[in-house]
């Protein structure tokens, strides 16, 4: 059973390993970062999860004491009640495949919902990730719309989907 716990300076190194691609870093940080990752670009995504209220709060997933993962809530809006969940990787390949993904996703939601008080949950996904999108699905989250041909990767444009999840989904799902 997976552990949410801060992620922090001294998991730069692992996440720069992790992120071994550009078709990697582009479909887990949507466009958030470049590649090569870089301690410059991570140090101003923490610097997000600093600020007082914090936009977000990154996590590094540990099982027995290994850190397997990395997830985190972005964009929180207090007065709204809402944030997306984002950034969600099984770091090592070898992981894969375990349901190290649901628990992860299991464990953001109940931290958004319960301990956070949020009312919604969003995230976007890429259309060709269908492990991700049934994953999703399994949990409860609806898709809200297809955002077509959104990135350019390798002369290939990108689509993604956007899904949501709202506070009485979450309740009725766990009663």
């Amino acid at each position: 059973m997976i552990e949410l716990q801060p992620f922090g300076r001294e998991d730069f190194a692992r996440l720069i390993q992790w992120a071994s691609s550009p078709e990697l870093v582009l479909q887990w940080s949507g466009g958030g970062f470049t590649y090569p990752l870089d301690e410059q670009q991570l140090e101003r995504y923490l610097q997000g999860a600093e600020n007082d209220p914090p936009l977000r709060k990154i996590y590094c997933a540990v099982d027995a004491g290994a850190v397997v993962g990395h997830i985190e809530l972005n964009n929180i809006t207090w007065t709204h009640r809402s944030a997306s969940i984002a950034r969600v990787l099984v770091g090592d390949p070898a992981a894969r495949g375990k349901g190290y993904g649901e628990q992860m996703m299991r464990k953001i939601m109940q931290l958004g919902f319960e301990e956070l008080g949020l009312h919604r949950l969003e995230l976007n996904v890429y259309d060709f990730n269908e492990p991700a999108i049934r994953l999703y699905e399994k949990l409860g989250f609806v898709k809200e719309g297809l955002m077509r041909e959104t990135r350019w990767i390798n002369g290939v444009f990108w689509s993604h989907y956007h899904m949501s999840m709202l506070e009485h989904e979450w309740r009725a799902r766990k009663a």
